[in-house]
């Protein structure tokens, strides 16, 4: 009988060591897959993994405090289940787990330091050379991350995604130079009343009801480009204040002041994407993971895709400003003298 207890016991235990070991293993994977773009460098404020001055605040209140912030998200720069809320809340878990467990030093970690201690000298052992740590951000600089360019940039789209597919065009659209890009349209058929824009029913008598997107937009900043009302200036200038919560009028947007920058080929100017004025009235969902894996390196873009409504193209051309307008995306202009000098050498 002590014997089957004894067994018992022992299979309990190897158990509980398994599923240890099963959520470290999964924490970690989460962590790489989706934490790792902002704690992996500490991008946008966020504790870097193993750096403990940084996680010492937020250890002190506990894991229930923890995992509530990754699992609801913390403004100003941590987005619900950082970005990939198809993560089951356990996974989620078990990745503040991992990052935890990198700052937090073993128990018989002192008591092996003294054993080393006691080991009689090695004349032939060398010091370890500490862990080089990455440059810290100067305070007040913005946070940018470089993406360098890959082969796929230059070739033609990737198959159109099942979230992102693009209906097949119509004849009458085909027979439309611009047809690609619905505002790319003649100055006379832009911000039609809703009854004549092809969207809405005409003969539904809730679309007379509707305000006439001129009457509409008459007091907003003017652009060149789409509808010709700049939306990021009507924000910054509270011309609108888009609600974040359908339900919760006080609710406040995570808004993420974060540039990613990507390298393009040729003279044309560097790419940068800013997270700040998509953030400020996009939830991160919007975007990840379904259009963008938020990892490092895992998206290929290209001008091909965009215009075939992919990537980008999702919503520029369609509901934000159309691909014309290059030069709000290539804004940041190369330094051609140390490009050349590279390319030279």
């Amino acid at each position: 009988m002590h014997g089957l207890a004894r067994l018992s016991v022992s299979i309990l235990v190897a158990a509980a060591s398994g599923a240890a070991t099963a959520d470290v293993a999964k924490g970690k994977s989460v962590y790489e897959k989706t934490c790792a773009v902002c704690h992996g460098s500490g991008l946008a404020g966020a504790p870097k993994i193993g750096d403990a001055a940084a996680w010492a605040p937020r250890i002190k209140n506990g894991n229930a405090a923890l995992y509530a912030s990754a699992l609801n998200g913390k403004p100003p720069a941590m987005p619900k289940k950082g970005g990939a809320l198809d993560t089951p809340d356990a996974d989620v878990k078990s990745a503040v787990d991992y990052m935890v467990a990198s700052v937090q030093a073993k128990p018989d970690a002192k008591k092996d330091a003294r054993k080393e201690d006691k080991k009689p000298d090695d004349k032939t052992a060398k010091p370890e050379r500490p862990a080089e740590s990455a440059p810290a951000a100067k305070a007040g600089e913005p946070s940018v991350v470089s993406v360098a360019p890959t082969a796929a940039l230059a070739a033609v789209a990737t198959p159109v995604a099942a979230t992102t597919s693009v209906p097949a065009q119509t004849p009458a659209a085909a027979a439309d130079i611009n047809a690609f890009n619905r505002l790319l349209k003649p100055v006379g058929r832009r911000n039609l009343p809703p009854a004549e824009d092809g969207i809405h029913d005409p003969a539904n008598d809730g679309t007379i009801a509707l305000q006439a997107p001129l009457a509409a937009y008459g007091n907003l900043p003017k652009s060149n480009a789409g509808n010709r009302i700049d939306w990021v200036q009507s924000i910054a200038t509270k011309k609108i204040t888009p609600r974040w919560d359908r339900n919760d009028l006080k609710a406040e947007p995570v808004v993420m002041d974060l540039n990613i920058v990507r390298e393009v080929k040729g003279s044309m100017p560097d790419v940068v994407y800013p997270h700040k004025q998509h953030t400020e009235w996009l939830d991160c969902s919007n975007c990840h993971p379904a259009i963008f894996v938020p990892q490092k390196g895992a998206n290929q873009i290209s001008m091909a895709a965009i215009l075939l409504g992919q990537k980008c193209g999702v919503c520029h051309g369609k509901v934000a400003f159309p691909v014309s307008e290059c030069r709000n995306c290539h804004s940041k202009k190369k330094d051609l003298a140390v490009q050349k000098t590279a390319e030279a050498k």
